[in-house]
């Protein structure tokens, strides 16, 4: 632990002021938080002073939990510094953060994942989820599901309620749950990958992302996968439901793979990422659509990885993960804006 806090140290540094991108007039005063390494998923706390997040830094076996001031500096590790974790939130008063790790029954790295498959992603059945005070003290277990995956968790402003992801009864769903993971309740009901879900800042939405399965064989070839705790996310879209599940709606219709949306806290519009564009590349750019699905606009034009992006509460502010300015390939770090609507 102590190698790895020095070469934590090493990569900390105040935020920075980086140049502006031509036509990206949604965003000023953009600034970079993280500085090497693969860093992803930040997301605000309440106040949105401070912000959670994942990475894989040097002296970890993979990729742990930490907290951040936007003014930059030293990353806080949450987590335990085993294992993989991911999917980092704050509880409501910001007294807490819930995240999903593997390591209590997968201390080490996660597997590789084998890409012979073609393009997967790796749903590892050693995820539970877990919260923790912000300096990492007082960790407890929340929801464990004994070889199931359980991740994706974002909290409900109100305090009221959490939405989760699992395969606990045999297909990805979507769950609500109260906050110590009691009442559980499934929100989706189609075979297909339902997940990353997000609730609105009023309390009253649940936007998220969900698989094109249109054919028999794509079925067959999602079921397969699943077996082996994998998932294709090649061809995903954009949906929005109530907060009781009722009310699906989708809202994109696009080539590609298109995730993590968030909700304006207008709830009018919801940002998310997408290569729809080119939809066997790797550049994912930033989008934004109304809540009717209509006026889809583009936001970011780095031309690389943009994702994870976040309103603050006020919506003056979007945190969000790109490979913007990187030094080293695909290297990922995390920006702050100002928001100009």
């Amino acid at each position: 632990m102590l190698i790895a806090a020095i070469l934590l140290l090493h990569a900390a540094e105040p935020a920075k002021p980086v140049a502006d991108i031509a036509g990206e007039t949604h965003l000023s005063n953009v600034r970079q938080l993280t500085f090497g390494g693969q860093n992803a998923e930040a997301y605000w706390n309440v106040k949105g002073d401070k912000f959670c997040f994942q990475a894989r830094y040097p002296g970890y076996p993979d990729e742990q939990i930490f907290t951040l001031p936007i003014s930059g500096g030293t990353p806080t590790l949450i987590s335990t510094g085993k294992g993989r974790c991911t999917c980092s939130y704050y509880l409501p008063g910001d007294k807490e953060i819930i995240f999903s790790s593997t390591h209590a029954t997968q201390p080490g790295p996660q597997p590789p994942v084998d890409y012979s498959k073609g393009y997967v992603w790796m749903v590892n059945p050693n995820y539970a989820m877990y919260k923790a005070k912000p300096d990492g003290s007082g960790l407890k277990p929340v929801i464990v599901k004994p070889g199931a995956y359980v991740a994706e968790t974002t909290v409900a402003p109100n305090g009221k309620y959490m939405v989760w992801t699992s395969d606990f009864e045999g297909d990805l769903e979507i769950y609500r749950s109260n906050l110590n993971g009691k009442n559980v309740k499934r929100l989706t009901h189609e075979v297909g990958y339902d997940g990353g879900p997000f609730v609105s800042w009023d309390s009253k939405k649940i936007v998220y992302r969900r698989d094109v399965l249109d054919t028999p064989e794509q079925v067959e070839d999602y079921k397969s996968l699943l077996k082996q705790h994998l998932v294709r996310p090649t061809h995903m879209e954009i949906w929005v439901m109530d907060a009781d599940g009722s009310n699906k709606k989708k809202l994109t219709d696009l080539p590609g793979a298109s995730f993590a949306p968030f909700m304006h806290p207008n709830g009018k519009k919801i940002i998310f990422s997408s290569n729809w564009m080119n939809p066997h590349g790797r550049a994912f750019e930033l989008y934004t659509i109304d809540i009717d699905g209509k006026n889809l606009e583009r936001i970011t034009y780095s031309n690389d990885f943009n994702s994870f992006a976040m309103f603050t509460r006020d919506g003056k502010k979007i945190i969000w993960a790109s490979n913007r300015y990187n030094k080293e390939p695909r290297e990922t770090n995390i920006f702050v804006a100002d928001w100009k609507d």
